[in-house]
């Protein structure tokens, strides 16, 4: 089934981590999205991050390059350099030069510089597959764990930014049939336009105990990986998380829910209570709009913060907190305890869709 690999399943890739070595301040972890790098006699930590795309047919080398940098900046680090391994279904000029060119203009956008990789063609593929690391230097390391209790979450732009921007390109057809307007469709797929939370990691780094970056499975999984990093409790308002009615009028057409859908282009941040005006004014100071959806209870293993692990599901008493693939936070939205990230739903769409072909 396409998507994500469930907490436990990651079990056997998170223990597969070769040599230890003293100079990795980060290594594999469910919730982490970047490896920290001590540098040593530097003054600086190197952040590395690597993500695949495939599905947003479209855009994907200007997409995979985005959720690559996404991670180094949501970990404090401004990007700086990438590699770049392409997959193509065929041999055909044009698609690859149409790939190539999305990803120059957009890591000359970042201010990138691509700096190796690889291309080959694949034709059990039927559409292209890029890789993208990404690395960058930062002189505090922010993890997606290192919310506290009492933090304040935050989250920039709005909810399914990256998935309108799909429904309005690949699924235009389908979100006209359902009664969207042309209009709503153009003004959504410009979306696309603002899946970088650099500059929005940029704004609130300094005031931020973790960041995390929403992509597959959107905000709700990510906020079940930044609890589960943190060991922590959350606790959510659905209604403070902000949708834009182009991503409501899309999402209602084909049933996606806006928090379960790909999120690249908002960013959230765990963030102490004094510290939640600097960090919306940072981000009004550069032109990017931020809401307080949430906050961090309190510890996980803490009583007081996690309530009645009956129905919290909370792993310190329902599985093993020594296994690093196991959730130990719960997030609860709306009061209701979400213990498990959902499956992104786009891919019932791909799948309909391929179905049908």
């Amino acid at each position: 089934m396409t998507g994500k690999l469930g907490p436990d399943a990651l079990a056997a890739a998170l223990a597969a981590t070769g040599t230890p070595d003293a100079a990795v301040a980060q290594g594999p972890a469910y919730g982490e999205d970047a490896a920290a790098i001590d540098l040593g006699d530097a003054a600086e930590t190197l952040v590395v991050a690597a993500d695949p795309l495939s599905l947003a047919a479209e855009s994907v080398g200007t997409l995979a390059v985005h959720v690559a940098c996404n991670d180094v900046a949501a970990s404090g680090a401004d990007p700086r350099w990438l590699t770049h391994t392409l997959f193509l279904p065929d041999g055909d000029p044009d698609r690859l030069r149409t790939v190539v060119d999305q990803v120059d203009a957009t890591a000359r956008e970042l201010g990138c510089a691509v700096v190796g990789g690889h291309t080959e063609v694949l034709d059990a593929l039927d559409r292209p597959l890029c890789s993208m690391t990404a690395m960058g230097t930062t002189d505090r390391f922010v993890s997606s764990g290192g919310a506290e209790p009492g933090d304040r979450l935050l989250l920039t732009k709005g909810a399914a930014i990256e998935a309108t921007a799909i429904l309005a390109t690949d699924f235009r057809e389908e979100c006209r049939a359902a009664g969207v307007p042309a209009a709503t469709l153009d003004a959504a797929a410009g979306f696309l336009d603002e899946v970088s939370v650099v500059p929005d990691a940029a704004a609130v780094r300094d005031a931020a105990t973790a960041l995390h970056d929403p992509t597959e499975g959107g905000v709700a999984t990510a906020l079940v990986e930044m609890a589960a990093a943190s060991d922590s409790v959350f606790a959510v308002e659905r209604d403070a998380v902000p949708v834009r009615p182009e991503t409501r009028a899309c999402c209602d057409a084909l049933g996606v829910d806006p928090l379960a859908t790909f999120g690249s282009g908002a960013l959230l941040a765990a963030v102490p209570p004094d510290r939640v005006d600097d960090a919306l004014n940072a981000l009004d100071a550069v032109g990017i709009g931020g809401a307080e959806i949430g906050s961090v209870e309190g510890a996980a293993g803490d009583a007081a913060g996690s309530g009645d692990a009956a129905d919290s599901g909370d792993a310190a008493d329902s599985g093993d907190a020594a296994d690093p693939a196991r959730p130990a936070g719960t997030v609860r939205i709306d009061g209701e305890p979400l213990a498990e990230p959902p499956r992104d739903e786009l891919y019932p769409l791909w799948e309909a869709r391929e179905a049908e072909e």
